[in-house]
């Protein structure tokens, strides 16, 4: 929340009146005409920048003040009036008419600020093919002048998400190159670092020491991003910034390659991996190879001396977390350059193998453990491995255990929706896990409901149809359960001083423990529900107004649509018989929600065009 001060300074900003603004620009174009630019104008910039980008539109600035910010932009050398007037342009829209876009000349020094503002105010691809040609040209001056363009980086990177196309060949070569010698030789000695001297000599430039890794021992020739420093010398911090971009340019320079040479890819793509490959792994250097390739083997260098500088125990807890995150980014560099040369699985199968038996165990690397799982779906077929464990940890385990991390069920549930046809021809079982699956939504139905509308479709199959239908309608009770559970764990069995859940009695208790047991089961296979089901309704009668349960209550509906929409493409009359009779026999058997009865019948009797099967089964019954 804004203070009451910083709320009405917006709201000034916000309703400024069209003839006050206009005086305002002649105000601000007057100041800069002179030759100092004092506090005044710094003010007026301040004010100037607030009303740009308050407002819900972009403005335009009058072509002569325009004209003055940006001269101001790229020749001032007083810092606070570069950054000023870069922000304010970046949030107004070029000047019209022919000429008035503005692009960098050769001439024009080149900063993080000025680069900026010139990729917001060019428009054609031309104009950003000359920008991507700048870019990479102030990165090809020596070491000690890198440091001070260290933002070009994730320009380029804007570039290449946005207008990928506008990048060449020349510009492919030269910026792979350029990675190559950021990321792999990089120094292993600590940049220069100032120590106190006496009181007549001053600092002095402590002699730099050799970097070390996060457990404290002394680095080998290998720099990477996991190597730890004092200070870090110029080409360190390129190394850094490389690693940062490097799966992205990989995917990009790939699709650019691919889009300028389509003629011959197909026929050279099989052929010249594994050539690469074997060329990469026993050549006792990689010069030889075309930049993008040598760049492909750096990048697999690297990505292996991180799996292996993420086995060592970091001494910061932060630097842990730091790990699993270089983790999760080196995993999928792998996947990623094995899919663009099938020789590398043999290569990286026993790194990535290796890393998934030491992880698995460990239920903090879920986040890891996802990208390892993308792995061995896309290349465990190529290199005939048994992949059965990495789908009963990712399937089971994980939601089993950690259905209230929420980070996880993002990406659980965006690894599905981006494989799920992968999924049904290679993992069989999956559809099976369709109870652990949806803890997931139950815990947290309002943030999840939307990805469950596209994934609760690839769960429906003829075998799995009834139980899931019953699952369904069940999630409030599902919901409960879990929130018992976690209650269960963290609370004593009596709370002194405190009124006990009768429900958590029942979930504690030997008698109903099959009850809960069954709805916080990991795998289908009964087929159909549990007995007793008033039974266990009346021992949640008390979590009918918990918040999360009416949550996930009030998301059943959406998703009942979806798999009536979703059944009739996948079972018989037989199957559909037998979900009507589900639905005649659960319509009084549902957990005591208000309003949640009614619109469960409302879900099931509303007429559409692919659920008119079931409808009309229910009305012959």
């Amino acid at each position: 929340m804004y203070s009451a001060g910083t709320e009405s300074l917006i709201k000034q900003a916000r309703e400024i009146g069209e003839e006050e603004l206009q005086k305002f620009y002649s105000r601000i174009t007057k100041q800069l005409t002179g030759k100092e630019h004092g506090h005044d104008v710094i003010d007026s910039l301040q004010r100037l920048h607030l009303i740009m980008a308050s407002t819900k539109y972009t403005r335009r600035l009058p072509v002569e003040l325009h004209q003055r910010l940006l001269s101001l932009c790229v020749s001032s050398s007083v810092e606070q009036l570069t950054v000023l007037t870069s922000a304010v342009l970046r949030e107004t829209l070029p000047p019209s008419g022919p000429g008035q876009i503005y692009t960098l000349h050769d001439s024009s020094p080149l900063t993080s600020h000025t680069a900026a503002v010139a990729l917001s105010q060019t428009g054609s691809k031309e104009d950003l093919s000359a920008l991507s040609s700048l870019l990479l040209r102030s990165l090809e001056g020596r070491p000690a002048g890198i440091l001070s363009h260290l933002h070009t980086l994730p320009l380029l990177n804007t570039i290449i998400t946005y207008c990928p196309e506008s990048l060449t060949e020349d510009h492919v070569t030269l910026l792979s190159k350029r990675l190559v010698d950021w990321l792999r030789y990089a120094s292993v000695q600590q940049g220069g670092v100032a120590s106190s001297g006496g009181f007549f000599t001053g600092p002095r430039i402590r002699q730099p020491g050799p970097v070390v890794e996060l457990d404290g021992c002394v680095c080998g020739d290998f720099f990477t991003v996991l190597c730890v420093s004092q200070a870090f010398s110029d080409d360190q911090w390129m190394n850094l910034y490389s690693f940062s971009l490097l799966r992205h340019w990989l995917i990009t320079y790939h699709n650019v390659a691919d889009g300028n040479n389509s003629t011959d890819a197909d026929d050279r793509s099989e052929v010249d991996g594994s050539v690469v490959s074997m060329v990469s792994a026993t050549s006792s250097s990689s010069r030889l190879l075309p930049p993008k390739e040598r760049l492909r083997e750096k990048s697999f260098q690297y990505c292996q001396r991180l799996i292996e500088q993420s086995d060592r125990k970091a001494l910061k807890r932060t630097d842990t977390e730091l790990q699993k995150a270089c983790l999760v980014e080196a995993v999928r560099i792998l996947d990623g350059v094995c899919l663009e040369d099938a020789g590398c699985v043999y290569r990286a199968f026993p790194c990535v193998k290796s890393l998934f038996g030491r992880l698995n165990s460990d239920l903090s690397c879920g986040r890891v453990l996802l990208p390892i799982a993308q792995f061995y779906l896309n290349h465990g077929e190529t290199a005939a491995v048994d992949s059965e464990c990495v789908w009963t940890c990712v399937f089971g385990v994980l939601p089993a255990e950690c259905f209230n991390d929420p980070y996880l069920a993002h990406e659980t549930l965006s690894f599905i929706r981006a494989n799920q046809l992968q999924l049904h021809s290679s993992v069989p079982l999956y559809t099976r896990y369709f109870p652990n699956l949806l803890k997931f939504l139950a815990w947290d139905s309002p943030g999840l409901v939307s990805d469950y509308v596209d994934v609760l479709p690839s769960l429906v199959t003829a075998g799995t149809a009834v139980e899931l239908l019953h699952s369904l309608l069940d999630l409030p009770c599902l919901t409960a359960a879990l929130t018992l559970q976690l209650r269960s764990a963290c609370f004593p069995v009596s709370e002194p001083g405190g009124r006990g859940l009768s429900s958590l009695e029942a979930f504690r208790s030997p008698a109903h423990r099959g009850l809960f047991l069954f709805l916080l089961r990991g795998e289908a296979g009964s087929g159909d529900t549990m007995d007793r089901l008033s039974v266990l309704h009346d021992l949640l009668m008390e979590a009918a107004d918990w918040s999360r349960v009416i949550q996930s209550a009030q998301s059943v509906p959406v998703l009942l649509h979806v798999y009536f929409n979703t059944v009739t493409t996948v079972s018989d009359e037989r199957l559909l018989a037998q979900l009507v009779l589900v639905l005649l026999e659960r319509s009084s058997l549902l957990l005591n929600i208000p309003k949640y009865t009614a619109e469960i019948h409302r879900s099931v009797d509303t007429p559409q065009h692919t659920n008119t099967s079931v409808s009309t089964h229910t009305t012959t019954h």
